[in-house]
């Protein structure tokens, strides 16, 4: 059984802890989806300034312009062909804040080379990022983002590092609890953290060939372009 993340770690994601090895194995292949539902115990962002770039983010569900304690939220990772014919897997988290939930959505597709996930942020997928994964010697994944790219009509530009956030995302599983936790963290290289969120929560799967993808859960728009 393959997935596009066991593609890209090859031998590395034997070390995954089981659990995770399961949940990142949802695909195609496996016919499996995965929905978690938890609580974030803390959402936040960055000094003042950068509120104005989380809104304009957050009008196309990049990033979350919120902050909180104890949030509901759930994550939905569904496997689907997109309209390009690429095995995508959907990353879409809702946070149930007070007056309303905030989405973030990315889908993830497998990069040309076959060792890197690509990662399309938001409802246009105008921003896609290359994500590389490995194995912590406890068995949690560990996922760090390297260019990120902008693509909007004819334009596709890298993004500089000097305005972009570099993402780091920590991922393992609790036997103790029998809950994953998850740990997000978002910095710029020259004005320091932007934003993050760190929780956990229990998944459950289903069977994506008899429940398919729910509507308003795939992007608007699909990029074709790595």
């Amino acid at each position: 059984m393959t997935s596009i993340f066991r593609t890209a770690m090859g031998e590395a994601f034997e070390r995954l802890h089981p659990q995770l090895r399961r949940r990142f194995s949802v695909g195609l292949d496996s016919g499996e989806a995965c929905t978690g539902h938890g609580v974030m115990d803390r959402v936040w962002h960055g000094p003042a300034f950068v509120k104005p770039f989380l809104a304009l983010g957050g009008s196309r569900n990049i990033l979350v312009p919120r902050t909180g304690r104890d949030v509901p939220f759930t994550i939905e990772n569904v496997p689907y062909a997109d309209s390009h014919g690429r095995e995508t897997v959907t990353f879409v988290r809702t946070f149930a804040f007070p007056g309303g939930p905030r989405r973030f959505d990315a889908t993830m597709v497998l990069g040309p080379e076959g060792n890197r996930v690509l990662d399309y942020l938001g409802t246009h997928q105008h921003l896609a990022s290359d994500l590389h994964l490995s194995a912590e010697p406890d068995g949690s994944l560990l996922i760090r983002s390297g260019e990120h790219r902008f693509r909007e009509g004819p334009v596709d530009v890298r993004v500089p590092g000097l305005i972009g956030g570099d993402a780091e995302v920590r991922e393992s599983y609790d036997d103790a609890t029998g809950r994953f936790r998850i740990r997000v963290r978002v910095t710029n290289r020259r004005f320091g953290p932007l934003f993050g969120y760190e929780g956990s929560f229990t998944a459950h799967y289903s069977d994506v060939r008899s429940h398919g993808v729910r509507a308003g859960l795939r992007p608007v728009r699909e990029e074709i372009r790595a």
